[in-house]
């Protein structure tokens, strides 16, 4: 290689580096200057942002790139006035030197692209702004002194060795349009230094392309140990087999090295989004503080890149349409100042990231409107939608709520993009809201080559593993307590769990898996893994439980990625894969929880008095004599319970009868709504529990139980009727239960 060619190697080399770390260090600047416009700043925060910008304009000058160094140079007089405490804080002087970032980011990016700094860019208007900024009022009081740090290899600048440098804490003005910024959790510890090694000092960069490599690498390696370890399990030779231990500690330690290497906080997409909250706040003249929890979550850099930009748009959206303008907040009774936050968490093998505002939230109606008037969907269909189905007419491509179209949005392309780009990645948006209070959207992703705690079982001779987030307790069941343990409700398996009742799942029956001759299931033994899908428990019947590990979370491939109840897959340590459930997609399939993650019995009680409302909802059916025929929600059975005759007693005049060491008031309601019920025998009763007090509904004959869409029609104003509707046919009248409970309370 001649000399000219060598140059031009370490030219490029150069040029490379510096892009590397100019652009880290921008991010760091765009990050601090907000922190210093609210007053937070650190005491060496001042030197930070000027040894940004000095260090870009000394090896802009040492490599040659005369752009850069002119603009930093601009950039850098203004700093160091702001260093010295010559000049204040001001919404102004942050908004430029915001600019000066943006600018220097352009140059560098045409510089990746070209290899030189050029471009037909004008950047004369910012040097111009950064000239009249220097001329801005001054400190009104000199502030105490900080002692200066060194600025880099390149460091021509004079000023930049005084003794000492005063640092500007001046108040900044009051400004119509401002965004704050709170971290929870991750507090430094006491005590703990303030200044961080540089990115050069801390950590090297080594390409993604590489570390995938590597993990295939490592992968084969250990299928290789899985081998060596099973071929010297009935060796004699002493030697080998500690060889062969020896090789499975170091391939295990090696695995679990190579996959951390690949994971990454979520803190490095999430230090962005103070700039971005501000700039947006500021354009559209709204007051928001950004609080942000869980930063140090983590999940593979890949899945890093593909939320990026659907979660900058989502907080864009959140400001410009959930967040409203400092005096509609005032005049709704609200702060000024709108809440916006960020929360990421782990949960079910999965990372979970919540975007919550305290906004307007998002008037149903007028998507509706919307949707009818762009000829997406049809009045025929609207009139049949859920307020659920209804809100996610928002991810249909054209379909836009806003007024008018600004910079930020209004142009009806964002949120269709948004879903699919998290789709494409085996995630998965939710959005729930409350008009007037704000709303609340919620991204699950998975943890593309995460390393997580996971339960091993069997059931039908396959393998499964359950991340143990979702896990709450094993509960295994022997003998007689195996065979008389679990009942049944209408059909539906339940166990009795300290006094609740636990819904079961059969796993082999939700995956429809058969078993061989050699298979048979153990009757006299039942494992019951208890879970948690949302706020809801339930328990999954297992063959067998074997182990805990750490495993390796793998996404299912595309063909796989509409299944429900598989979060992903993991290799086993015999090379064997093993499919990952989805505990909360489980739940769903399995119908224990709604499409929502609440309970569905319990989903139903709040809207089943609004008489004209389209619900679809579990009902218990039920008639008091031949032609009276009455409904209730099932999220209003505690319990169906039957009781002969003869255990009914009298307490003054009620009756009552006793029921888990309680008294249990009876309301017969065949008195309450009119009709005929049991008089002797059995009587069917539903066990309602209000405060943890239970009361019996007597009624007469449980005919079914259904799951309908429940119009109310001809609202009743008679006591303990909310309206009636046709179900199965037949004219069914709902009671309400609330009414009828409390009014038994009162008189009691």
């Amino acid at each position: 290689m001649n000399d000219d060619s060598q140059q031009q190697v370490i030219q490029q080399q150069l040029i490379k580096d510096m892009l590397m770390e100019s652009l880290e260090g921008l991010d760091r600047f765009d990050r601090e200057l907000v922190a210093l416009e609210k007053g937070e700043a650190e005491a060496d925060t001042m030197n930070d942002i000027f040894r940004v910008i000095h260090t870009m304009k000394g090896t802009a000058g040492c490599i040659g790139l005369q752009r850069i160094e002119m603009v930093a140079h601009a950039g850098e007089n203004v700093l160091s006035l702001l260093r010295e405490g010559k000049l204040s804080i001001h919404p102004e002087l942050i908004s430029t030197l915001l600019a000066l970032s943006d600018a220097l980011r352009e140059i560098l990016r045409v510089l990746e692209q070209t290899g030189h700094d050029g471009g037909d860019a004008d950047y004369s208007a910012l040097l111009e702004r950064l000239r009249k900024c220097q001329s801005l009022p001054s400190a009104p009081v000199a502030q105490p002194s900080i002692e200066n740090t060194a600025f880099g290899l390149f460091d021509d600048d004079p000023g930049a060795h005084s003794p000492e440098v005063a640092k500007p804490v001046a108040a900044a003005p009051s400004s119509a349009s401002s965004a704050q910024v709170t971290s929870v959790s991750e507090a430094s510890a006491p005590g703990a230094p303030s200044g961080k090694p540089g990115v050069s000092e801390s950590a090297i960069r080594v390409d993604v392309v590489q570390l995938d490599k590597l993990m295939n690498l490592v992968g084969e390696l250990v299928l290789a140990r899985n081998q060596i370890v099973e071929f010297t399990s009935q060796a004699e030779n002493t030697a080998l087999v500690q060889a062969a231990q020896r090789l499975n500690i170091i391939t295990t330690e090696l695995q679990e090295g190579v996959m951390k290497t690949r994971m990454q906080p979520i803190s490095n997409i999430w230090s962005k989004l103070p700039r971005i909250v501000r700039d947006v706040a500021q354009e559209l003249g709204k007051e928001v503080e950004l609080v942000m929890e869980g930063q140090s979550t983590e999940l593979d850099r890949t899945v890093i890149e593909s939320i990026k930009d659907p979660l900058i748009h989502i907080i864009r959206n959140s400001i410009d349409h959930g967040i409203e303008a400092p005096d509609r907040r005032r005049a709704a009774g609200k702060a000024e100042k709108g809440l916006l936050h960020l929360r990421a968490f782990h949960e079910g093998g999965q990372v979970n990231i919540e975007v919550i505002d305290d906004g307007k939230g998002i008037d149903l109606a007028k998507v509706k409107s919307k949707a009818l008037d762009a000829g997406m969907v049809t009045p025929d269909q609207l009139s049949r939608m859920t307020d659920r189905e209804a809100l996610n007419l928002i991810f249909l491509p054209g379909l836009s709520t806003a007024d008018q179209v600004t910079a930020v949005s209004g142009r009806g392309v964002g949120m269709d993009v948004v879903r699919t780009n998290i789709e494409k990645i085996g995630g998965s948006v939710d959005i729930q809201t409350t008009l007037g209070e704000g709303t609340t959207l919620r991204i699950k992703i998975p943890l593309t080559l995460a390393i997580i705690p996971a339960l091993v079982i069997t059931t039908c001779g396959e393998r499964f593993a359950i991340p143990q987030v979702s896990l709450v307790e094993l509960v295994r069941l022997e003998g007689e307590q195996a065979l008389k343990g679990i009942e049944h409700v209408f059909g539906a398996p339940v166990y009795r769990l300290r006094g609740k009742l636990l819904p079961l799942v059969c796993l082999d029956a939700v995956l429809h898996l058969e078993r061989s001759s050699s298979q048979s299931a153990d009757n006299n033994v039942a494992n019951i893994i208890v879970l948690k899908a949302g706020e809801q428990q339930f328990g999954l019947i297992v063959d067998a439980v074997n182990d805990t590990q750490e495993i390796v979370v793998k996404p299912l491939g595309k063909h796989l990625k509409g299944l429900p109840v598989f979060a992903g897959a993991t290799i086993m340590g015999d090379g064997m894969v093993a499919l990952i459930l989805d505990v909360f997609g489980l739940a769903q399939h399995a119908h224990v929880v709604s499409q929502s993650g609440k309970n569905e019995l319990s989903e139903s009680a709040g809207t089943a008095s609004k008489a004209g409302a389209a619900i679809r909802q579990s009902l218990l059916l039920f008639s008091l004599g031949a032609s009276h025929r009455f409904a209730l929600p099932l999220s209003s059975v505690g319990r169906l319970e039957k009781f002969p005759s003869s255990q009914v007693e009298r307490e003054g005049d009620r009756e009552v009868v006793q029921y888990r060491e309680q008294i249990m008031p009876l309301v017969r309601l065949a008195n309450v709504l009119g009709g005929t019920d049991a008089a002797n025998g059995e009587l069917p009763v539903v066990v309602y529990t209000v405060n943890h007090r239970n009361f019996g509904l007597v009624v007469g004959r449980i005919d079914d139980i259904v799951e309908e869409t429940v119009v109310l029609q001809n609202e009743q104003h008679r006591s303990g009727i909310l309206g009636s509707s046709v179900i199965q046919g037949r004219v069914t009248e709902m009671i309400d239960v609330g009414a009828i409970i409390s009014n038994q309370a009162l008189a009691s």
